[in-house]
């Protein structure tokens, strides 16, 4: 273990009032009292922490010896020396606070899982054990070159198992080059921002729309140009008469984010044919995809390009777990050399061991077979938790049913705030997204609550009684 000073800390200094054992102890009483180390926990041994921190020996031993008199740590012979058991900080741990952005939504996750966390899948239904089993195979039959940097664009057998997935459940026709294996969502509109659009340009955006969206094209120096959605998803003739030259238009047209509307064909043909009249390129953000529950998935807007304009976005985050950090990317073939050489100056590729194991993963049927489960039980778990919600809410709120995906939107009566009821929310320990945080301008109101993760309509209708007695 190595003990380094936290930022704040003073360097061991000889010139000082106070010994160099004193200043010693002091920094492991601190970091025993904040939890920094923990109870049972083995600390360095006095010789190998004298040789790091530049020191004598009995300079250690002798702060040592005065946190075992206190009893802040532990000889155990062979064993070394250790944090003694049953200690308690003295300074409670400060619980991690959901990032935020300017517009005062949590994007990112909080530390623990949350009633109603959006952008999780169900987590107690992921086959762990099977996941462990092929981990520890895939482990075991690692060779010498499997330690080196990962293929930039992604494991050979990866892009094949991902090329063979969405011909069979996304009607996409695509070879293994074509399939570009990235770090998240955000790392696929980093790579194709800077592959297809250059500071300046204008991207058509939903309104409302997935607001880290915005955020990553402003960041790229790219305007963001919001186009109203409605029944039939986003309005391309608005986006026509108030961009026209716009360069990209950045769509979720299977379910759209957040209303899960599905982008009508008439909608899909007219996107299409502006793409291939002003040279434009469309980005298909297929965030949840296989999730609908009154049909069959539809098939995605790549399926239906003849011109090569349609990059599609697909994600493990939301079928798998969002740890694992997979995104990936299908390009037309004649852009597939541009984006070779871009990303090949962007990054070292995802890491190689989770590219592996969801290899396999796929290959072995696993991933189709996890996804029918996941429908067929997101579909109980949605009509449970719109059941124990309704009954909770009454008529104050009013839940709008939503052919797929994996969130419901609530909306609220008179003029109660959302952003307000959301935060509200996360202070009591249950996480909802404001869908007027998710709008441009003055938009709908309403909150976004996912069910994935409510095993039941009692749980649902609990938790609903909550939130109504926040407002």
């Amino acid at each position: 273990m190595k003990l380094s000073p936290p930022h704040h800390s003073p360097p061991l200094s000889g010139a000082g009032a106070e010994p160099l054992y004193r200043q010693i102890y002091a920094r492991f009483r601190d970091a025993i009292a904040k939890g920094v180390l923990k109870p049972g926990g083995r600390i360095p041994a006095a010789r190998a922490l004298a040789k790091e921190l530049g020191v004598a020996r009995g300079t250690v031993e002798t702060a040592y010896a005065l946190l075992g008199a206190e009893g802040y740590i532990q000889p155990r012979g062979q064993a070394g020396t250790i944090v003694t058991p049953g200690l308690q900080p003295r300074a409670a741990a400060v619980a991690a606070a959901p990032t935020r952005t300017a517009a005062g939504g949590a994007w990112l996750s909080p530390a623990a899982l949350l009633p109603f966390q959006m952008g999780m899948p169900a987590l107690d239904a992921f086959p762990r054990k099977l996941w462990a089993r092929l981990g520890a195979r895939y482990l075991r039959g690692m060779q010498a070159a499997d330690l080196m940097y990962p293929p930039p664009h992604g494991l050979p057998a990866l892009r094949t198992a991902i090329a063979a997935h969405l011909q069979v459940a996304r009607g996409i026709l695509c070879s293994p080059e074509q399939v570009f294996v990235t770090t998240g969502y955000r790392g696929s509109l980093q790579l194709i921002a800077q592959a297809l659009l250059h500071p300046g340009a204008r991207a058509w955006v939903e309104d409302p729309g997935y607001p880290p969206t915005r955020e990553l094209l402003a960041q790229a120096g790219i305007e963001p140009a919001p186009v109203a959605v409605d029944a039939e998803g986003m309005q391309v003739a608005q986006g026509v008469a108030r961009y026209a030259d716009a360069q990209a238009a950045i769509v979720t047209p299977a379910h759209q984010s957040p209303l899960c509307m599905s982008l009508s064909l008439p909608r899909r043909q007219a996107l299409l044919d502006w793409a291939r009249q002003r040279k434009a390129w469309i980005v298909e953000d297929d965030y949840d995809g296989e999730y609908r529950y009154v049909s069959r998935p539809l098939p995605a807007l790549q399926s239906l390009d003849r011109h090569g304009r349609v990059v599609y976005a697909g994600s493990f985050s939301k079928v798998l777990f969002p740890g694992i950090r997979l995104a990936y990317l299908v390009v037309p073939t004649a852009l597939v050399p541009r984006f070779e050489r871009i990303n090949q100056v962007l990054g070292a590729g995802a890491p190689g061991l989770a590219q592996g194991i969801v290899s396999q993963f796929m290959t072995e049927g696993h991933f189709a077979r996890h996804i029918q489960r996941m429908r067929k039980l997101y579909a109980e778990r949605r009509q449970a938790t719109a059941a124990g919600l309704a009954a909770a809410f009454g008529s104050r709120m009013q839940i709008e049913p939503q052919p797929g995906g994996m969130h419901l939107v609530v909306r609220l009566a008179g003029r109660a705030s959302d952003a307000r009821l959301a935060d509200r929310m996360l202070e009591h320990g249950m996480y909802a997204q404001a869908l007027s945080r998710w709008s441009s301008a003055a938009g709908p109101r309403g909150l976004m609550l996912s069910f994935t993760n409510i095993a039941s309509r009692q749980q649902a209708e609990e938790l609903g009684r909550r939130i109504a007695a926040l407002l």
